[in-house]
């Protein structure tokens, strides 16, 4: 078992950074803008024909015999 004194908080990153704190305001104002540009809409079109490629098809139904 290691003591608490072998990892101070300031040794968990190399620069020393332990936390790093954002304005919510900005984060919101910016996924707003995010959401409003043209990349996303086609993001979110590529995600849904990229689904679709990953989907198994559906068994086809035997056609009965002729005979």
């Amino acid at each position: 078992m290691k003591s608490p004194d072998s990892n101070p908080p300031h040794a968990a990153h190399p620069t020393g950074i332990s936390e790093v704190r954002y304005f919510l305001p900005d984060l919101l104002r910016e996924v707003q803008l995010e959401r409003n540009a043209p990349a996303f809409a086609m993001e979110k079109l590529d995600r849904v024909e990229i689904a679709k490629l990953f989907t198994k098809p559906r068994p086809r139904r035997a056609q009965p015999r002729r005979t």
